[in-house]
Order: C-alpha cells, then structure tokens, then sequence
C-alpha cells in the first residue's frame, strides 16, 4: 500500500509463504503500530507461534509491547529475533535483561552475537557449544560459516573474544534452559540474534524456528475442541481484503484451513449463514504475486476470491457444520462522521465504505432511533482513520472528510427492550447499535462508565463483545452455533 511507504511502516497483514529445509512456512506478518491491534489479535487467531523482532539499538518500543500484550492473550508461544546486531546498538545482555523486565516472561537465548555493529564476526551457538564464524559479509544470500571452537579465534580481536566469552558464561550461569511444556504456554522465549539484512544469523533462527514451533493442532469450536487430523476439510475466515488488486476490484477472504484437504471447485458449508457454496478460485499470495492453488492442507493460509458471502470469523467446512472460535470486538477509542463532500460520488462512497466496514479496516455504530441514520466510524487507534481516508481516495476515488465525536469507549450490553427502555444514561453517552445489531452504549470518560454501572447494577457491561460461544467455552460441546 503506498501509504506504507509514505508513513515508513505496515497497517495490514500480509501473507507470505516459502519453503524451508523441505517445511512450508506460512508467515502472517502483521502491522507494525498499536493502532492496528485489533488487525494483528485477528491474525494471530490464525497462527500456530510467533515471531516477536527487536531492534537491538532502540530495545523493546512501545508498539511491541502493546502487541505482546496481544500475544498474551492468545496464550501461544512467542519466539524473539533480536534484529541489526551488525549495528551498533545496547548491549545483548541488556535486551535480555528488558525482555523479561517488561514482558514478565522468561528469556532463554540460543544463540549469542561475537560482536555487535562492525565488529559482528559470526554467533555462538549456545545449545551446541560451538561458534559459527561468518566468511564473508554478503547480503544476497545465506551467509558461509565455519564452525569452530574458542580456541580457534586467534584471528579475532583478543579483546573482543574475551568479552563475548564473560557474556557468554553470564548467561550460562543464569540457567535458563528451555522448557517446552513453558514455551508452548507462553511463559518462556526463545531468544536469537542476528542481522536480517544481511543474513548474519537467520538461518540458525530458521533452524529453531522449524525445530520448535507446533505443528498445526486442535482447535476450539462449538463442540469442543476439534483434532488437527478431522478428515473432513474446515477452516476459518481471519481477514478479508478489499481491492488487494485494484485492476479487478476483487475481494479476497483468507482462510486458515484447520483441518482435512482443500481442494479447488469444492463445495462447502458456511456454518453462520447455512449456505453451500462451491469455491472455485484459490490463491496462494506472496505479496504482490498471486499462484492458483488446486490444494491445501492444515496450517496453510489461502486466499478465497469473496462473492460478499463471508465475514470475519466465519467457519467453512464439509460434513456436520462446526462453528471455531469467533472473533471478539475491541472497544475503540476514536470516534467520526466521515462525511462525502462531492454529492455525485455518494453512490462509490457507500460501496467503498461497506466494503472497509466488511473486512474489519473500521466499526460502524448507528442510533436505532434517530430518524437520520448517522453512522459512527469507530476505531482502536486514530491512525485507521488515515487509512480509511486513504484508501477511500486512491481505491474509490472519493475524497472524505472526518467530523470527530467526543467518544472514548464503547460498552456492550444484551438485554431486553423492556429493560433497555429502562437503562439511566450518563449525561451525553448515546444507545446505539453496531453494524451486526448488538446493543452498545458510547461513553465519552471513565467517569461516565462508573456512573453507568453505579446507575444500573443489575446489567453487565462489556468492553470486549463475545458471543454467547466464547462465554461458553469452558461448558460441555454444545448444538448451537454463534
């Protein structure tokens, strides 16, 4: 997206598939900024682990760790890439140290840098006890090493060797050793360094990364939890993007198969709705590069050209419908009106902003009883609004304008109309409903939730929306689906 380019970051998953050491490798690389938490929660649904990369010179920034926070809530396990070792930056033991200070999880490096910045020679395998000493410096490729021991580094700065040698027993000493049962549940990481820009320790990464991840498991649905090896296909819809080629002005939803074998021309079920519908078109997507797929099989992520048939979260399988873990509603915290200037583009603005709305880019929340009905964008951090803003100008063609509303949060609730006829509202909170037709109230303070509570004891607020399934998780298999 060419924002991404003028703003120097990412603000969308992207997929990405490649073989390794004959593994196929579905990497999910999710945004960079806080603002898009809510993006990143829903991929992170779809993964088995994940990769968590720190800058060796800037330490862990605020972003990545509003996003671990993300990861910890998902509960599954997380890898550390300790990234730019061939720049100067803190030191290891520093990062080390800030990793398990912030994160509240244990911290077991792996391997360790011979040097940072200019001075990177090569990486100390800790779990071998040998040292890999790089050849050359090249970038365009995996980088040659020789595999050595201490004694073998009178080629090296005497200085240097001593004090990668004092670091290396710090940590020795500290006797961190990996717990498998630990890492799987999200209270340890495994830790590597090395320079992803010029291949310095990426293959020792990769190598750790195939030996340690999970392979594809049981996931939770409506009738407990279901084996990786069910033989009958499913999977679920974790992201739908719009115009991901703007030529064909197409819809793609990717979808996380979980079990049996996709297979092109298929017919399946979607469990929501109850349609069966044949898939005819399935892609594999390697940035801007498309590769018609005829199969797939458990943990791999396709792209399913979308008839406007599915929605985030929603379950497609074959034989008895099952229904996987739905996907929550975060409470955003910024609020408009995103008006259309040019009266003549209204028709492309409403389908440009119930297409963004579809794929979860925006939330939409309406007063049921105003006789206008004004739509309220709503967003987990403002920045979504530049996208939306973006996106609506250079895929639609629609210049927009955004009006700000004085709300900060939005609580759900589930009540009768009776009782909701009765609710006491905090001054200037407004009843609305959001774009499934939950009810929900915008709030504009803290204050205004607490006087919202205090004034209606007997109805539960809720700042995450879940489903009467994920209420239910814990309970015994049941019938109905979400």
């Amino acid at each position: 997206m060419e924002l991404e380019k003028q703003r120097g970051i990412s603000v969308s998953s992207t997929v990405l598939t490649f073989e390794y050491a004959n593994c196929q490798v579905n990497l999910l690389d999710t945004p960079g900024h806080h603002d898009f938490s809510e993006d990143t929660y829903r991929t992170l649904m779809a993964a088995d682990a994940a990769v968590m990369v720190i800058d060796l010179a800037k330490g862990i920034e605020s972003q990545t760790e509003k996003l671990f926070r993300v990861c910890a809530l998902r509960k599954i396990p997380v890898m550390t890439f300790v990234n730019k070792v061939d720049r100067p930056g803190r030191s290891p033991l520093d990062i080390i140290d800030e990793i398990e200070r912030k994160f509240s999880i244990e911290a077991v490096p792996h391997n360790w840098p011979l040097g940072t910045g200019p001075e990177l020679s090569g990486i100390v395998d800790l779990l071998e006890n040998n040292i890999h000493l790089f050849n050359d410096r090249s970038s365009d490729r995996r980088i040659a090493s020789s595999v050595v021991s201490w004694d073998e580094l009178s080629g090296l700065p005497e200085e240097l060797v001593e004090k990668v040698r004092e670091e290396v027993e710090l940590v020795r000493m500290a006797g961190a050793q990996l717990d498998y049962a630990r890492f799987m549940k999200g209270e340890q990481t495994p830790v590597y360094f090395g320079s992803a820009m010029t291949n310095f320790g990426v293959e020792h990464f990769l190598n750790g990364f195939l030996k340690l991840c999970p392979p594809p498991g049981a996931r939770l649905s409506n009738i407990g939890f279901v084996a990786g090896n069910r033989p009958e296909f499913s999977g679920f819809v974790f992201k739908i993007q719009a115009n991901l080629d703007p030529r064909h002005r197409d819809r793609v939803a990717f979808l996380r198969v979980c079990t049996g074998r996709f297979q092109r021309d298929m017919e399946v079920t979607v469990t929501r709705s109850g349609k069966r519908l044949r898939l005819p078109r399935a892609l594999r997507i390697f940035g801007q590069e498309r590769q018609t797929m005829d199969e797939a099989y458990p943990g791999d992520i396709i792209g399913i050209v979308c008839p406007g048939e599915f929605r985030l979260g929603d379950t497609l399988c074959e034989g008895t419908p099952i229904q996987f873990e739905p996907l929550p509603q975060f409470s955003p915290e910024f609020f408009a009106v995103l008006d259309c200037p040019d009266s003549s583009r209204r028709k492309q603005f409403d389908r440009g902003l119930a297409q963004l709305v579809e794929e979860g880019a925006i939330q939409v929340f309406y007063d049921a009883r105003a006789t206008r009905r004004e739509m309220i964008l709503a967003a987990v951090g403002e920045l979504q609004f530049d996208v939306v803003q973006f996106r609506m100008q250079s895929e639609y063609n629609v210049p927009t304008k955004v009006n700000w509303r004085p709300y900060k949060m939005v609580r759900w609730f589930n009540v009768s109309d009776e009782v909701k006829e009765e609710i006491k509202l905090p001054y200037m909170a407004k009843l609305v409903r959001d774009q499934f037709g939950h009810d929900a109230m915008l709030l504009q303070s803290e204050w205004d939730e607490k006087v919202l509570e205090r004034e209606n004891p007997k109805i539960k607020f809720h700042a995450i929306r879940l489903s009467n399934f994920e209420e239910n998780s814990e309970m015994e298999p049941m019938s109905q689906t979400t």
